[in-house]
């Protein structure tokens, strides 16, 4: 018997509500599964039934688990009240259902790992890490010496950032997200976040704060992680774009983040030592001794230029009307390089290191199964869950 030709008793209006909760239109979805619109219609109002492996791609489609399907009554799901959105208002005004849905299933993504880090800890009879008390600050303090307090608490001196090699710089980004989930944060990354116009998401809770990030060049992911470890010292949730938007559509949150990201990355003492400050600002900067800056602090160019205007060696009119065209089309076009080392390498890359650890501690305690473990971690086949295992020593 064929069993993938075999029709699913579902429930209509649960497909329906799933297809409609996530912003698609008929079309959209009879373009994925490559049926008439129609179609999609009938099943929605039960003149038609899917077939087994037709109602798991509908339900991978629309973001919901295919056993949904068989419910009696439409879910009901706390609504998600998003984070403050500090996007520039383009982007915002450009968003339609489908991508605020997307978006608002990121939030509840992350917010899900946040809980699940919750239940392990109680699992394993830990105690949640607490942010530091003396890392709180306030949208008038000054960022460099926030900055400092924060490398302290890191115990990552900058001198140590400078040491690493050049070939190596790909990795910044992740030795900085181990750094701020030493201090007692949660730290995630979702491709998503890319097209939707968002550079990072901080969702502020206590304990263990979340930051999410998504897929964009090295330098960029670094500055996004010091933006959003910013939007933790203030205490404050929200959604982030690119650095910088329009010249009066920021918050006074937003600009103390960039500028505090801008400060933790490239010391202001650090930059003075290798570049002697001009009398006036320049009214240009030579794009590859930018380059050549940036690799040295291993950050983007773009973020290397905001430093040096908010130092005073470059005019801003130089930023906004030369070069900031120029620095976002060249991280949009950003793709990344290389694959993992194993498949399971992707889901620990989403989760991060501190999550990951969680999870085969308490799989490896007998705290949980392998398939919670592998719930946990998102995973269908237990081999990565083995690999992810093997790969962590446990």
């Amino acid at each position: 018997m064929n069993r993938t030709g075999t029709h699913l008793p579902y429930n209509p209006h649960v497909l329906g509500w799933a297809r409609k909760r996530t912003g698609l239109a008929l079309e959209d979805v009879a373009g994925k599964i490559r049926v008439s619109a129609q179609k999609v219609a009938d099943r929605e109002t039960g003149k038609a039934q899917p077939t087994i492996r037709q109602g798991r791609l509908l339900a991978k489609i629309c973001g919901r688990h295919f056993l949904e399907l068989f419910s009696e009554t439409v879910p009901e799901l706390r609504k998600i009240d998003l984070a403050p959105d500090y996007r520039m208002s383009k982007t915002r005004n450009a968003q339609g259902p489908k991508e605020r849905r997307a978006l608002e299933a990121v939030h509840e993504w992350a917010e899900e790992q946040r809980l699940n880090a919750l239940a392990l800890l109680q699992d394993l009879e830990e105690i949640p890490p607490v942010f530091p008390e003396n890392l709180r600050f306030d949208a008038a303090a000054d960022v460099e010496e926030a900055a400092r307090a924060c490398r302290t608490a890191m115990r990552l001196p900058f001198q140590d950032q400078r040491s690493f090699k050049k070939s190596k710089r790909y990795k910044f980004p992740d030795i900085l997200r181990d750094h701020i989930e030493r201090l007692g944060g949660l730290v995630l990354k979702h491709s998503a976040l890319t097209g939707l116009g968002a550079r990072g998401i901080c969702l502020f809770a206590h304990p263990l704060p979340v930051i999410v990030f998504g897929n964009e060049s090295p330098g960029a992911q670094a500055f996004t992680l010091a933006h959003e470890l910013g939007h933790i010292l203030l205490r404050e949730s929200g959604i982030s774009g690119p650095p910088f938007g329009e010249k009066k559509g920021h918050t006074a949150i937003e600009d103390w983040c960039n500028r505090f990201a801008a400060a933790f990355l490239a010391p202001k003492d650090a930059i003075r030592q290798t570049l002697p400050k001009p009398d006036t600002p320049a009214a240009h900067f030579d794009t590859g001794e930018l380059k050549r800056l940036s690799e040295m602090f291993f950050i983007s160019p773009h973020a290397m230029l905001i430093r040096l205007v908010s130092l005073g060696y470059v005019q801003p009119r130089f930023y906004w009307k030369e070069m900031r065209p120029v620095l976002l089309k060249n991280e949009e076009t950003y793709k990344p390089f290389g694959r993992p080392p194993y498949y399971g390498r992707r889901y620990v890359n989403a989760k991060g290191r501190y999550y990951t650890g969680l999870v085969m501690s308490a799989w490896c305690a007998g705290q949980i199964t392998a398939h919670n473990a592998a719930e946990y971690m998102g995973i269908r086949n237990l081999k990565h869950l083995r690999d992810i295992r093997e790969d962590y020593g446990f």
